[in-house]
């Protein structure tokens, strides 16, 4: 059996993160990847803990290679076909440091947002 092209690591208890993952599992490609709810207990690798999957967007790819923020989105939207050159392009510096970026200033705002999503959505449309 081959690996995933790539292993996308979410926060499932996020009514934010799983929104967006829904998102990307509705786009062509996206069944060559697996989807991990880390709030599910699913088994990460000896590299990566759950606590660590929590705080930030992870991925790995096909050869075990462990990304996380940016660089782990700039590899998912490589991975999806119509995504590809959105990939390509915050793989490449000053790009991929600016994606970082303005990823780490989206972390303290995500439980403010989480919050905000939870009472104006419902769940429903979150199912993947």
């Amino acid at each position: 059996m081959t690996p995933p092209e790539l292993t996308v690591y979410y926060d499932g208890s996020c009514p934010l993160c799983r929104r967006e993952i829904a998102l990307y599992r509705r786009l062509r490609g996206a069944a060559r990847l697996q989807w991990l709810d880390v709030s599910a207990g699913a088994s990460l690798g000896p590299d990566l803990s759950c606590e660590v999957a929590m705080r930030r967007f992870h991925v790995r790819d096909a050869q075990g290679r462990l990304f996380s923020g940016g660089a782990a989105f700039a590899r998912l939207w490589r991975a999806l076909p119509g995504w590809r050159v959105a990939g390509w392009f915050f793989v490449l510096p000053p790009m991929s440091w600016l994606l970082e970026l303005l990823y780490r200033a989206f972390l303290p705002l995500r439980p403010r947002l989480q919050r905000m999503v939870q009472r104006w959505w419902p769940d429903t449309e979150a199912s993947a």
